[in-house]
């Protein structure tokens, strides 16, 4: 018998087939009960992420909300929207689902065993079989699942995540699928390992014990859903909830994009150990039509995505038919939804799985990367793949999509307290949207549902640092008819002698503008601002040291901008320069805005006729339809544009 490579696992995808609970896929469930578990479902999934809230203890969970839950039917197929989750996949290929038990716990956070749902080792992720029917007669009904980003699983540097890693032997502990707690008996010899291997043992233990709690809880709460309507009539439901999305997707979503084929682009600029350059990743989008014989469904060929790269930005995407890079890329197409109103309605569950098709490369690409290549940093390859899909839909649409946005990034400081106790203070902070055909975007929001910057009383009390002052990054939109959001600005004094670290992209190329829109402002931290040692610092940086007294100003990344400037209504950047989101150079260099009287006497106007003649005099925009920021020619040549961006 020929051993089984990794090659091989991920051509051969161990997920259970696609397809219905019941035999007439739910078409026959009372719509009236199916609105009733749609709401239970989602309230079981928010009550599961508030206890992990409230129970938890690291930073990173606790406060800055770094984690997700998610509920699956037994097929595996994800039944809740309001958030992303990992797959049930790997613990079914583990463990046969006739041999699971109450009181079950499953764990793993090995990126290459998570079959495509965990990207990088600090997500550890705990798995809940839930049980149904009268004692005796009781089966696995559904699963409840929970990840989250714990501050430390060990590897090279503190936080798990070093940014010169070449092997995911230096990201910290890998753990295949395992039973972390055997029916109702936690096993602790495993526990033991992990929080050994950890530099916040204590936080880790917490957070565990939180998540499995959430999870069983959330179990109960399941099981009790199935207890009050009845197995068959509850799997009705969830057939009739997921073909819903489906139809529902392929009605509103599906039918505003045209048949036809389009390609876009677009890059990762560094990855921890080469010079920066452009990390391409490429899709090509194919709309088919009805008449097609597999089926009305958008392709996605990933084909003339780049060799992996020889650091941490590697992401393992096409395991299990890229069934969860499906789910994490398709709320971008919630943008073609008739109203932002309606948006915010779709959620995004297994039922988009049938439309899309996902086509990969060979193994060896930034999306296909080969064990044991490097992941921590994989959100420059996941995040990017965002704006990809929406760069080539906007292609697709004649522009009616938003502009591009990269809103998270690791930084965080690390050392010794006035105590000598070691700590590790870590922050995920956004950035700023894409303005979108009929809004500017929003400012400083976080791609990661419900997540949220420290507050500053817990870092100051916790940590030896002030926090001077966090405000928006004034200029960060990218100028456009609707601007892009505005980054983060914040101000750091460090107390006591530190290390300050960093896992950010978009500090060369920028969040791109589309249609006329420019591009927005990268990311940048300088220590010492103004000061005998300013220095601008690596956006991937393990331990730059930081002395007592020094600032660390971090400025994060601004939205891409929709339009031509120049069209935006002169009385929205008055009232932006008002508000501080754009300066009074800003306004005449950006928009062309001949400015009257000041902010600081409530005086401020613009003079019209002097407007219009400074707009006329401008010249005519360029042809392409997306612009890249300055950044780009650094790492193209020169070149301004990519070819795949002219229409």
């Amino acid at each position: 018998m020929t051993a089984t490579t990794d090659t091989d696992s991920r051509r051969a995808p161990t997920q259970f087939p696609f397809g219905p609970l019941t035999p007439d896929n739910g078409a026959t469930a009372d719509p009236v009960l199916v609105e009733i578990l749609q709401g239970s479902l989602a309230s079981v999934e928010m009550e599961v992420e508030t206890a992990i809230a409230r129970t938890s203890r690291s930073p990173m969970i606790r406060d800055a909300h770094d984690f997700r839950a998610g509920i699956h039917d037994r097929r595996l197929r994800k039944l809740t929207g309001r958030s992303y989750s990992a797959l049930v996949h790997p613990i079914a290929r583990e463990f046969p689902i006739e041999e699971m038990r109450e009181g079950d716990v499953f764990f793993h956070n090995d990126v290459y065993r998570s079959e495509g749902g965990i990207g990088h080792l600090p997500d550890l992720c705990v798995t809940v079989p839930v049980f149904a029917g009268p004692e005796g007669q009781r089966r696995l009904v559904a699963f409840v699942q929970a990840f989250g980003h714990h501050d430390d699983i060990g590897g090279a540097v503190p936080g798990s995540m070093p940014s010169n890693a070449t092997s995911v032997f230096e990201e910290g502990l890998m753990v295949p699928p395992i039973r972390l707690w055997d029916a109702g008996v936690p096993n602790r010899a495993a526990l033991s390992i992990m929080t050994r291997n950890s530099r916040t043992p204590d936080s880790l233990a917490a957070d565990l014990d939180a998540e499995c709690s959430a999870c069983i809880m959330g179990a109960r709460r399941l099981g009790e859903l199935f207890d009050r309507y009845g197995i068959d009539t509850v799997e009705s439901c969830f057939d009739a909830i997921i073909s819903q999305t489906t139809e529902t997707y392929r009605r509103e979503i599906l039918s505003r994009i045209p048949v036809g084929t389009w390609t876009w682009e677009d890059y990762a600029e560094h990855d921890g150990i080469d010079e920066p350059k452009l990390h391409a990743q490429r899709i090509t989008l194919t709309r088919t039509a009805a008449d097609d014989p597999d089926g009305e469904r958008l392709i996605l060929d990933f084909a003339g995505t780049s060799p992996q790269a020889n650091g941490p930005i590697n992401h393992c995407g096409d395991y299990s038919d890229g069934v969860f890079l499906k789910k994490w890329l398709a709320p971008i197409l919630r943008n073609l939804a008739d109203s932002p109103e309606r948006m915010a309605e779709l959620d995004v569950n297994e039922g988009i799985v049938p439309l899309i098709e996902m086509r990969f490369p060979p193994p060896g690409t930034l999306l296909t990367p080969v064990f044991p290549a490097p992941t921590n940093a994989r959100t420059f390859v996941i995040l990017r793949l965002l704006g990809v899909l929406a760069g080539v839909v906007a292609k697709a649409v004649d522009g009616q999509m938003p502009a591009d946005q990269e809103t998270i990034r690791y930084t965080g400081v690390y050392g010794e307290d006035f105590e000598g106790r070691t700590y590790l203070m870590r922050e995920v902070l956004g950035g700023g949207s894409g303005g979108r055909y009929y809004a500017d975007g929003e400012d400083t929001i976080h791609v990661v549902p419900d997540s949220r910057n420290l507050p500053t009383e817990f870092t100051e009390s916790r940590f030896p640092l002030r926090v001077e002052s966090l405000s928006l990054a004034v200029d960060s939109g990218g100028a456009g008819q609707f601007r892009g959001g505005l980054g983060y600005e914040k101000h750091i004094r460090m107390l006591k002698d530190g290390h300050f670290m960093s896992i950010a992209d978009r500090s060369i190329l920028s969040c791109w503008g589309v249609k006329g829109g420019k591009a927005g402002r990268p990311f940048e931290v300088t220590i010492d601002p103004d000061g005998p040692n300013e220095r601008n610092v690596d956006a991937l940086v393990d331990a730059e040291p930081v002395t007592a007294g020094e600032v660390i100003r971090i400025r994060t990344t601004g939205g891409g901008g929709w339009g031509d400037p120049l069209c935006r209504d002169p009385e929205a950047v008055v009232r932006d320069v008002l508000w501080r989101k754009v300066s009074t150079e800003g306004a005449l260099k950006d928009y062309g805005i001949v400015l009257t009287g000041s902010v600081e006497n409530d005086t401020l106007s613009f003079d019209a006729a002097a407007t219009t003649a400074e707009r006329a005099s401008r010249t005519e925009a360029d042809a392409a339809f997306f612009d890249r920021g300055a950044g780009y020619a650094t790492l193209a040549a020169g070149a301004e544009h990519a070819a795949v961006d002219l229409l």
